[in-house]
Formats: C-alpha cells, sequence, structure tokens
C-alpha cells in the first residue's frame, strides 16, 4: 500500500497530509519520529512545549532527578549514542537529562519534523478516507494515516481543587509545570503541599533556602535514600563494554526492565539478623532497587511488612523528633505500591530548625487566605506556595485531546469507567491510534525508556507488515480488550498494589475511575506476549485493506 494519506473531500480545503502524525517530543515522540524516518515514511510531531524532553522539559522543580541510574535511563537503539555521552552522577539531575534530549535531537537531526508551542486538540477518524483529520493549536490541520499518542504517563499536571487558592497574593508553583529560571527562595517563608515523589525531591532543596519552610503531609510516603554521587570512569567504562548483557538482560529477564541482582528468596526465609542485614545492604546500595532485595515483598502481605517495618525504623533513626517520625512513618499502604520513592536527605530535613511539618489527613487545609494556608482554624503564612500535587496519570494527557474514532464515539467517553486498551497499544473502535506506553502496559512500572523502545519498535514493525500486505487500517477487536483488560486486572488483584490508593488506580483525582492501569505481569513477560500477537498475524487485531469495509473491529 501507499502510505501516503488519501485526497480531503470536495468541500475541504487542501491540507498537509502525512503518513504519521506523533503527538509529543518526549523520549518516545522522539525516537517514534527516528523509526518512521527509518521507514521512509513522512511524519510530522506536535509538542506543547518549546523544547524536546517530555517530562524533562516540564518537571525543572529543585532537585528533580530520575530514580533510574543515569547509565540505564537512556537510549539503546544507537551505540555510538551509548559510547559517546558521559552522565557525569549515578543518577542523573533534571537539567542533565534534557541535555541528553536535545544532544539526541541534534545528533539525529528531529527537529525539523517537531512542530514546537504547539498542541493537539483534536483528532478524528474518517471512516471513508481511513484517515485521521488532526486540528492544532495554532487553528490549522493536517490529515494522517496513523497517530501515535507519545504523550507521557506524568505529564499533566494535577492543580489541587482548594478553596481560595487563586485569593493568594504571593507566587504559586507546581512542580510539574515549573518556571524555566532559577527560582529564589531565599528569604521567604514557603508552604509545600503535597509529599509524594517531587516534593520527596525538592524540600531538601527548598529547605536549603528558605527562612521558613511548612510542608503539609495527607499521606506519609515510604521512601529510600539514593546514595547518589559522581559517576566514576570505571563504572561508565564497564556499563558501555556490557551494554549488550545490560540491555539483553533489562528486556528478557528483569520484571522492571533494570539490570540489577535478581531475589532469589522470599523475605520470610530469612531470620531476623540475616534479613536486616539484607535490608541494610539495600539501603547502603541505594535506589528502587531496595524493593528487590526479596522476590516476595509485593505479593506477600507478612513478607511486605519486614521491609516496611525496616523503613518505617529507618526514618525513626534518622528524625530526631519522635512526634514528627511518627507522622513520616507511612501506616496506610503496603510499601512498594505507592512508586517507591528515592531521596538525598529528605527526612533529615525535618531536623532542621526552619522546617515544619503539617499533617493534614485527618484536618485537611480548609481554605488558601492571601498570604496564609489555614489548617485547623490556624494559619500558617507563606511567601511562596509549591504545589507537589501530583498528575493525572496514565490517561490525563490522552483526555485533553478531543479523540473522535468510528461512529463518533469519544475517547474521553469510552474511557469514561476506566481506560480500556488492548496491549496498552490500540483501543477497540479507534482504528490507525497507536498509544505507547498507555494503560495496560507496563509503563511507569518499569524502565520507561526500556518500554517505550519496545513499543516503538513493536509499532514500527507493524506499519512495515501492513505496507508489505497492503493493508490500510489496523485495530483492537473488542473481544481482545476485553480479555487483555481482565488479564491486566487479574495479575494486579494477585499482588498488593490495588491496596494502596495510588495514582497506578487513578485514586489522586477526585471522580476517576478505580482501575489498575499499568500491568504488573513484567517487562519480559509483557515483551513475549506482543511478539507472539505479532507473529501469530497480529491476533486480536482486525486488519483491513483500503478497498475493504472493515466490520471485524466491532465483532
Amino acid at each position: 500500500m501507499s502510505m501516503s494519506a488519501a485526497r480531503p473531500a470536495e468541500d475541504e480545503q487542501p491540507v498537509q497530509a502525512y503518513d504519521v502524525v506523533v503527538v509529543g517530543a518526549g523520549f518516545a515522540g522522539m525516537y517514534m519520529l527516528h523509526r518512521l524516518r527509518g521507514l521512509g515514511l513522512s511524519a510530522r510531531v506536535f509538542e506543547q512545549g518549546s523544547g524536546v524532553g517530555g517530562t524533562w522539559y516540564w518537571n525543572r522543580y529543585p532537585g528533580a532527578r530520575c530514580d533510574i541510574e543515569s547509565m540505564q535511563y537512556s537510549y539503546s537503539f544507537s551505540d555510538d549514542l551509548q559510547q559517546e555521552w558521559d552522565w557525569s552522577e549515578r543518577y542523573a539531575p533534571q537539567p542533565e537529562i534534557l541535555a541528553y534530549a536535545n544532544h539526541v535531537a541534534d545528533r539525529f537531526d528531529l527537529r525539523s519534523d517537531i512542530q514546537f508551542d504547539t498542541r493537539v486538540e483534536r483528532a478524528e477518524f474518517d471512516e471513508r478516507a481511513n484517515t485521521w483529520k488532526v486540528a492544532t493549536s495554532d487553528g490549522k490541520a493536517v490529515t494522517a494515516k496513523f497517530v501515535v499518542l507519545a504523550t507521557g504517563c506524568l505529564s499533566n499536571a494535577r492543580m489541587p481543587d482548594i478553596e481560595g487558592l487563586d485569593r493568594f497574593k504571593g507566587k504559586v508553583y507546581h512542580t510539574g509545570e515549573w518556571p524555566h529560571e532559577p527560582i529564589d527562595f531565599s528569604g521567604q517563608r514557603v508552604a509545600v503541599i503535597g509529599t509524594g515523589s517531587s516534593a520527596i525531591q525538592a524540600v531538601p532543596v527548598i529547605a536549603e533556602q528558605a527562612k521558613r519552610l511548612t510542608v503539609f503531609q495527607r499521606t506519609a510516603n515510604f521512601s529510600v535514600p539514593a546514595q547518589n554521587g559522581p559517576l566514576s570512569a570505571e563504572r561508565r567504562d564497564w556499563f558501555r563494554k556490557n551494554y549488550p548483557d545490560v540491555r539483553r538482560f533489562a528486556r528478557e529477564v528483569s520484571r522492571n526492565g533494570i539490570y540489577t541482582t535478581q531475589p532469589d528468596r522470599s523475605a520470610l526465609d530469612d531470620g531476623d539478623n540475616e534479613r536486616r542485614a539484607r535490608y541494610e545492604s539495600g539501603w547502603q546500595h541505594g535506589g528502587v532497587v531496595f524493593m528487590a532485595v526479596y522476590n516476595d515483598v509485593l505479593l506477600n502481605k507478612a513478607a511486605n511488612d519486614t521491609a516496611a517495618d525496616f523503613v518505617r525504623g529507618k526514618i525513626a533513626e534518622i528524625v530526631k523528633d519522635p512526634a514528627k517520625a511518627k507522622l513520616l512513618q507511612p501506616d496506610s499502604h503496603p510499601i512498594g505500591t505507592k512508586r517507591i520513592c528515592v531521596d538525598t536527605g529528605y527526612f533529615a530535613t525535618f531536623n532542621l530548625p526552619n522546617v515544619e511539618l503539617v499533617d493534614i489527613r485527618d484536618n485537611p487545609i480548609e481554605a488558601i487566605t492571601e498570604n496564609a494556608v489555614r489548617v485547623a482554624g490556624k494559619d500558617y503564612e507563606a511567601d511562596a506556595l509549591v504545589l507537589a500535587t501530583g498528575f493525572d496519570a496514565m490517561t490525563g494527557s490522552v483526555a485533553k485531546i478531543d479523540i473522535v474514532g468510528r461512529e463518533r464515539q469519544t475517547l474521553n467517553g469510552k474511557w469514561a469507567e476506566g481506560p480500556r486498551t488492548y496491549l496498552g497499544l490500540m483501543t477497540a473502535g479507534f482504528p490507525n491510534l497507536f498509544i505507547i506506553t498507555g494503560p495496560g502496559s507496563p509503563s511507569v512500572l518499569s524502565n520507561m525508556i526500556v518500554s517505550i523502545e519496545q513499543h516503538v519498535d513493536w509499532i514500527a514493525d507493524c506499519l512495515v507488515h501492513m505496507r508489505d500486505k497492503g493493508l490500510a487500517t489496523i485495530e483492537a477487536t473488542k473481544q481482545a480488550e476485553d480479555k487483555w483488560v481482565e488479564h491486566v486486572n487479574e495479575v494486579a488483584h494477585n499482588t498488593l498494589y490495588p491496596q494502596a490508593n495510588s495514582w497506578y488506580m487513578g485514586a489522586n483525582i477526585p471522580g476517576k475511575p478505580r482501575i489498575f492501569m499499568p500491568y504488573i505481569g513484567g517487562v519480559p513477560v509483557y515483551r513475549q506476549k506482543c511478539d507472539e500477537v505479532a507473529a501469530n498475524g497480529y491476533e486480536g487485531f482486525a486488519m483491513a485493506a483500503a478497498a475493504q469495509r472493515q466490520t471485524a473491529a466491532a465483532s
């Protein structure tokens, strides 16, 4: 088949036609564009920011840093790229990751096909022409045979609904939409609302500057130390030399796409002393691999309690004030069922004389006044507010686009009771619409770049298959989608994850349906399932040639 888009209808003005429109120029959108070019397909990327980098373009808050080691949080598709880029720290800070994204964009000359400062506002499928009409914020429209949503899992900042927020006279910042120029909090009274991952990274840095820092905590979170530091030349060289094995392990062995030691025993197999020694070793090593000390911490509540108790004990050791320590010890969810946080000095920050912790679990914030945050009738004065209130995760960025599929069904309408996909890649009723790391795929439970590359490669291979076979449309069948959603939920409920009110479940967004969104079966299992689907002629997808009237997808 020719993948050039069909001509517009007689009553429409001619519009630019592409083979593929990609939404978003983060790590997913950039690699997708690179692969599409390699296939000889015409592509246009629309990015609402002024530059590449996605999450790392927007999240510039103090202390922003990756929680996966730099040498692994990087592309694997180009060995030259792997060998030439020098990471400076074990866990790269945001400016360095953004510099890496810009290096990739320049190295592969990607910018010429990216339109910045442009939001995709609407995408509507034309069933007669088998094309998508894509309308953008600059008032223009293009057509494309395929649309790929590379909108990111954590890119839609959630503004809290707090009475009086609009009356506050000082500066208001959201960690997910931080200004691009440096902010100096010296001499200011700063209020941080929220204690999730971004707050846990930002609080120690803000505390160094602020005259007074007040942290408002609804839910205490588990966090482990990053044990960050400069990346030695020896460590860099080891990775570069062993990248083939490291990448293979991440894709085919490791559940979360991270190269690390695989646990071989239950937490209940060891006695108290041996278990404590193992946890201590994980704590001193640092990072999310603490959760991989044993193989059943996320499956068995008794095993989970041993890890949770260890971390709570560490918090009690670090925080000198017993009352503060008690508030900071999580007790509302099993450890790891919300993404484990990785910090640099978070708990120790609460020992500083200029830092106050306010518990709002039982006494929520009543209002924001012109110069204070009011809790239980008491005003905590502030010159600046930092809203670390998270994201409408997994689906929020997709929901901002008015997507219309077959028979004028909207994606927001279809997903009103929770997102439904087949393999996290497509959703029934929306032909030729691909999602990178969508709900129903490992995504946020994995090294995101490992999952991004797998999805992009699968989509690229699928487009080649369609071109070779003269096919015009591909669509998930409702039957395959229903079976996959059932499988995703069944696997999740065999773990402890659903016990937490987390953004994995959409629980941080009022009114959002509670459904476990990521696929917890692990990267290797998921990858194998995707490969089998493709090998079996794209089983579970209905495909049709241009002249055919597609009806199979409705079955």
